[in-house]
């Protein structure tokens, strides 16, 4: 068996080991290990995977991640989820569909403290679900709005997937936050606009709620003016270059920190169980880095990813076509793999075909992680999709699928439009260098 069989032999038992359910980390490392060991030997393939784990472990940005966790789990003990939700509410909640826009506007500005897709919806779900049944939308729309509203977790900056992408693919953290700025707030617009329509088509499945005072709408601003102050001072710090990445999170870890005791939710029992999600989180994380990256050396040594890029230059399609044709691979996958499976999957051996397209990288960092969001609301495996079910178990997957139809289309066509205009993703980073 030659190497480039080996390396397509190894891509075909990773992902019938993640389909059939093995963690992420363990299936990358362990295919790459045993690949590295046919191919190199088992002594070499040992002292690689250590040199792996070591250099890893001790990167100064690897720190970017836990100290934004945290900063994340202290920020929803601070109440962030429902302040943000409840302030939106009070402002624009009297309006036709306004409960929806503010659970996805609640979304994202949760999203910029909490960098999770699965977290945001969990979360926003909670808060905003029973308030937008109670006033009387309808399951699907509301049910889809979270759903899609989760996505925006893992593109409004700080974001745990470009902070991983940034590692295994050796770019720039804080120049990948600054370019994810742009297509967020295009993606957020974009949600607004199926709200909008939905509810014009559709009248009685948003009704308009109660008006509040200026008095409630001031107070319910009140609360939420200091995690914003936060945010803006995490987003905005980096993408001036005020501050790198990783201080940006050591602020951020210690403002929440502060903004907990504030609000007079900070006692043992909170911090123990925030510093504890935040190990066990880090060290899950920790652990698929390293796996991914000993799959990346494994298909590097056995030419899959050169025999791709060449293949795609043979092809000459150009660079537009070349990532439409990989944008329906990513779709396709990620339709029966988890998004971040699909990430590390993609990552070696679609980098070649950008280089030779004459891609960014950065570019193709918000690109992949926009395609793996629409991996979290894509049926039938759509994981944001089921945390919704499980939160509200008397509304069918069907009615969640109807719901969030609208928002993928809307996804779809946001992939679309990053690809015919990259400069949607490389015009801020550009302006700020």
């Amino acid at each position: 068996m030659t190497e480039l069989q080996t390396g397509i032999s190894g891509v075909a038992v990773l992902l019938v080991l993640l389909l059939a359910g093995m963690p992420i980390g363990i299936s990358l490392g362990l295919v790459g290990f045993v690949g590295l060991g046919v191919i190199l030997g088992l002594e070499p393939a040992l002292i690689k995977a250590g040199v792996i784990v070591v250099e890893t472990l001790t990167r100064y940005e690897l720190g970017t991640l836990p100290l934004f966790l945290l900063m994340a789990h202290l920020c929803s003990a601070a109440n962030a989820s429902r302040d943000f939700f409840d302030a939106a509410a009070r402002l624009i909640g009297h309006r036709r569909g306004g409960l929806a826009f503010a659970s996805v506007g609640g979304c994202a500005a949760f999203g910029a403290v909490n960098g999770s897709s699965l977290a945001t919806a969990a979360t926003m779900g909670l808060v905003a679900l029973p308030e937008m049944r109670k006033r009387g939308y309808s399951d699907s729309l509301a049910t889809g709005c979270i759903a899609a509203g989760g996505t925006l977790g893992q593109m409004i900056p700080p974001s745990g997937a470009l902070i991983v992408f940034g590692i295994i693919a050796e770019q720039s953290i804080g120049r990948l936050f600054t370019a994810a700025i742009v297509p967020g707030l295009t993606q957020l617009g974009l949600y607004f606009v199926v709200i909008w329509l939905v509810s014009a088509w559709r009248p009685e499945a948003a009704p308009p709620s109660d008006r509040s005072d200026w008095a409630q709408r001031l107070a319910a601003i009140g609360r939420v003016w200091d995690l914003l102050a936060l945010v803006l001072l995490v987003i905005c710090g980096i993408a001036i270059g005020w501050l790198t990445p990783t201080e940006a999170a050591s602020i951020g870890a210690v403002g929440a920190l502060l903004l907990c005791r504030r609000r007079r939710r900070l006692n043992l029992d909170v911090l123990r169980s925030a510093l504890q999600d935040t190990l066990v989180t880090s060290g899950l994380i920790f652990a698929v880095i390293i796996g991914s990256l000993i799959f990346s050396v494994f298909i590097s040594v056995t030419g899959v990813a050169d025999a791709v890029a060449g293949a795609a230059v043979e092809a000459s399609l150009g660079p537009v076509a070349s990532m439409l044709l990989v944008a329906a691979a990513l779709l396709l996958l990620g339709s029966v793999l988890d998004g971040l499976a699909l990430m590390l999957l993609a990552t070696p051996i679609v980098m070649p075909i950008v280089a030779e397209a004459g891609l960014s990288p950065i570019w193709f960092g918000i690109f992949l992680v926009r395609a793996m969001e629409i991996g979290f609301v894509h049926p039938p495996i759509g994981l944001n999709l089921y945390v919704i079910q499980g939160i509200a178990p008397d509304v069918s997957l069907g009615q969640i699928f109807r719901g969030v139809i609208p928002f993928l289309v809307s996804d779809l066509f946001h992939l679309l439009l990053l690809i015919l205009f990259p400069a949607m993703v490389l015009w801020l980073p550009g302006l700020l260098r």
